[in-house]
């Protein structure tokens, strides 16, 4: 099994990231905790030329993004065109508007994503589905997520599996990487704590109640090549601080 590589989200920095000189600031930051690679996402206005240097001058690779289904249905030559630029394979959506989630929303996102996806892979590059937890809602007896898994052909369409938010939805991390075994090349790491008060909470990867050796086990067996850690929310600590205790301890696992 080879070990998946560590890489950064930046949609956990997304304050950082509203102008050039920011984004240039933000990718040296990253790369200094010592990632490699990052997702592209929550980024201003910025030429993407401006990011490929930024990112190349930084030694960080773009090997994902988050786009907008609507720039996948009505912009996807220039979508293809900035993913060649970034030599980024693994395009994916951060979600899908709330008509899409009921039991004919399934068939017509697979409908729509048919001619998407045959696009992509002429172009060298896959499409991943990242979740939240609205997701594992059942429309009869089937999480949505499991019948969009289901009802697709695996060359047609990946998962991005979100450790939080599967816990949030009440399903078992590990179990959803292990059901879209070899369709998952990208797994958003961020853990999941419960406050005295209560509340449920983001946390960095390993600070939390998450049962990371079941699931980076479970994501070496099905083929997962990106850990990309994400937090939506810090608490007030910095940002940056969250990413690079992440990735301490997933190093200290022996990830890289």
């Amino acid at each position: 099994m080879t070990k998946p590589a560590i890489g950064a989200q930046l949609y956990t920095l997304k304050e950082y990231e509203k102008t050039l000189p920011d984004i240039v600031a933000t990718l040296k930051k990253v790369a200094a905790i010592g990632y490699t690679t990052v997702q592209v996402s929550g980024f201003g206005p910025a030429d993407p030329k401006d990011v490929a240097r930024a990112a190349g001058d930084a030694g960080l690779r773009i090997v994902s993004t988050h786009t907008s289904w609507t720039r996948f249905l009505n912009e996807l030559d220039q979508v293809i065109a900035e993913h060649k630029l970034w030599k980024c394979f693994h395009p994916a959506i951060g979600g899908l508007p709330k008509d899409y989630f009921c039991a004919e929303g399934v068939k017509r996102f697979l409908d729509e994503l048919g001619p998407i996806a045959e696009k992509l892979k002429n172009a060298g590059m896959d499409f991943s589905y990242h979740n939240h937890n609205h997701e594992l809602a059942k429309y009869g007896r089937k999480t949505w997520l499991a019948s969009i898994c289901d009802e697709s052909d695996p060359s047609v369409l990946k998962a991005e599996i979100d450790t939080y938010w599967i816990a949030a939805g009440g399903g078992d991390p590990a179990d959803w990487i292990k059901r879209w075994a070899g369709r998952i090349p990208l797994l958003h790491c961020k853990d999941m704590i419960a406050t005295k008060e209560r509340e449920q909470r983001f946390a960095e990867v390993g600070e939390g109640n998450l049962n990371w050796d079941a699931i980076l086990n479970q994501a070496e067996k099905s083929g997962v090549e990106y850990l990309l850690v994400e937090q939506d929310n810090c608490y007030g600590r910095d940002p940056f601080e969250s990413l690079a205790i992440s990735y301490n301890n997933l190093a200290s696992w022996g990830y890289k």
